[in-house]
């Protein structure tokens, strides 16, 4: 299949939320409480920050689940319901896609586990596949401090799989994504210093091609072996750019065990977030 390539003029979020979670069932609709103590499920959080995202023109939840149909919709969010045989996210959003009312130029995948994302993660992905014809797929990375990668490799010593981290090449083309901490240092990072490792923010911008190329070709051994979706693209020699994004002094992390709640909700409370 050939990727075609043009200048996004309509940009759709799309956030795929799935309630059988292996490590983490029923995760959208885990409550998350923020600078107001009031509860909001974690896909209404995600969904608010989609909303906020400038250059977006619509929004949908995408699930195979009615209970997370019934909470969406309950809230005021589209959604378009998709089948129970989406492997991940990129494959609901691949499905998705035909069942918008009209195909944009641009899907983004905002999962539905990160309601920290703030929108101008997001605004850079939509700018960055607008300035160049040849990108195919686009995520951010994020610089991480000190005390950042203390976290991630904390998680990986008590076995927990927390953040994804890449490792890129000059001019930002993804080289590999690993839930390990990669690439490895034995060096001791003050808090606040900047370390050679990104943190991957599970964001995507794709074209529709790129997103029918997905849908036609099966998970490769690193995919499976990582459970890392982006690695299909990467093994069916789909370039992925990665988008340098400025916290802006923001925490980000997602809800990938139920251990990650209060560090979101803190942050939640710090940022005034409702």
């Amino acid at each position: 299949m050939t990727l075609s390539h043009g200048m996004p003029r309509a940009t759709t979020i799309l956030i795929p939320a799935r309630y059988a979670s292996t490590r983490y069932p029923g995760k959208p609709l885990a409550e998350l409480r923020g600078a107001t103590g009031i509860p909001k499920p974690l896909v209404q959080r995600s969904w608010e920050a989609a909303c906020q995202v400038q250059g977006a023109t619509s929004v949908y939840i995408t699930t195979d689940d009615p209970r997370i149909a019934d909470a969406a919709t309950g809230f005021g969010a589209r959604v378009l319901m998709t089948s129970e045989a989406c492997r991940n996210g990129t494959e609901r959003c691949a499905e998705a896609m035909a069942l918008l009312p009209e195909i944009p130029e641009v899907i983004v995948n905002l999962q539905g586990d990160a309601p920290l994302t703030p929108p101008h993660y997001v605004e850079a992905l939509i700018g960055a596949m607008a300035g160049a014809g040849d990108r195919a797929v686009a995520t951010p990375v994020l610089e991480t401090t000190g005390a950042h990668l203390a976290r991630l490799q904390e998680d990986r010593r008590h076995g927990r799989v927390g953040g994804t981290t890449a490792v890129a090449a000059h001019g930002g083309q993804a080289l590999y994504f690993s839930k390990e901490v990669v690439p490895f240092t034995g060096s001791t990072y003050a808090p606040d210093e900047i370390t050679p490792v990104l943190h991957h923010v599970g964001v995507y911008a794709y074209t529709p091609d790129a997103l029918r190329l997905y849908q036609a070709t099966e998970p490769g051994p690193l995919e499976e072996l990582e459970g890392l979706e982006q690695l299909r693209f990467l093994e069916n020699g789909v370039p992925v750019t990665c988008v340098p994004v400025d916290s802006g002094g923001r925490v980000f992390w997602e809800l990938n065990n139920p251990s990650d709640v209060p560090v979101i909700e803190d942050a939640l409370k710090a940022e005034g977030i409702a």
